[in-house]
């Protein structure tokens, strides 16, 4: 029952971080104009809005211009509805979903915006970090001084990092990393380590196919950070009981 409320919720998001996505790094205004189509400007109308469902209908084009619509709008829908569903499914509903849920749509917003633009907007990540801290204040008060704690520790650890390696991630990057602290507490440990392994992966495989060349092939760092942040949402806390119980 909570999922069937949760996910759809999400695909209802996932349509508002398309918008957050494509205007934000632009420097637009995020509620004004309505939706419109990219190719004619038209205005596109709230039964061609519905998430997903009105991509597939359309067979990703615009009703009046028939210029293609790309498929990363309904992708971004359907990632924000599984990962919403995910995070209800793992912790039940319960208080701490006022900030678990924003926290998991940051990461995809920041994650498309990385992917595209090669940045990680302070326009997200620091009202995000005022959100994580005052609603955990709130609603888990007892775990804040561990999440300033983690907030603190990754990112001095992405800081050294990047002053060791500085093609590797940006401030960007080393921002992202604090605030996902100031949320995930000690499961921001296996988040890093989640990132820092699939984007190893990726750069593995990147050299394999382009040979010396790949070097020069510059990643994104935050769609892997974002990765890592969601899989210690949903499981961080078990990976640490893990990690304690066996090798403490």
């Amino acid at each position: 029952m909570e999922i069937a409320v949760a996910a759809p919720f999400g695909l209802i998001i996932g349509s508002f971080l398309n918008v957050v996505a494509y205007r934000l790094p632009r420097g637009e205004s995020l509620v004004s104009p309505p939706s419109h189509c990219p190719g004619c400007d038209t205005a596109i109308r709230p039964w061609d809005n519905l998430p997903v469902v009105s991509w597939l209908l359309l067979r990703g084009r615009c009703r009046h211009c028939s210029t293609r619509i790309s498929a990363r709008y309904p992708l971004t829908e359907l990632i924000t509805g599984l990962v919403f569903g995910a995070v209800v499914l793992a912790h039940g509903l319960r208080d701490d979903l006022v900030v678990e849920l924003p926290f998991a749509a940051m990461l995809i917003a920041v994650a498309g915006i990385d992917l595209e633009h090669r940045i990680v907007p302070n326009k997200i990540l620091l009202p995000m970090a005022v959100w994580g801290v005052a609603a955990s204040a709130v609603v888990r008060p007892h775990e804040l001084p561990e999440l300033l704690i983690a907030g603190a520790a990754a990112f001095t650890f992405l800081l050294v990092t990047a002053l060791i390696y500085p093609a590797g991630m940006g401030m960007g990057d080393v921002k992202l990393a604090g605030v996902m602290g100031l949320y995930l507490g000690a499961s921001v440990a296996p988040a890093l380590l989640i990132a820092f392994l699939s984007g190893s992966l990726l750069g593995v495989a990147i050299m394999v196919r382009h040979g010396a060349k790949g070097r020069k092939k510059g990643v994104p760092f935050a769609p892997f950070l974002a990765f890592g942040g969601v899989v210690g949402l949903l499981v961080g806390a078990q990976l640490v009981h893990v990690y304690a119980h066996h090798y403490l």
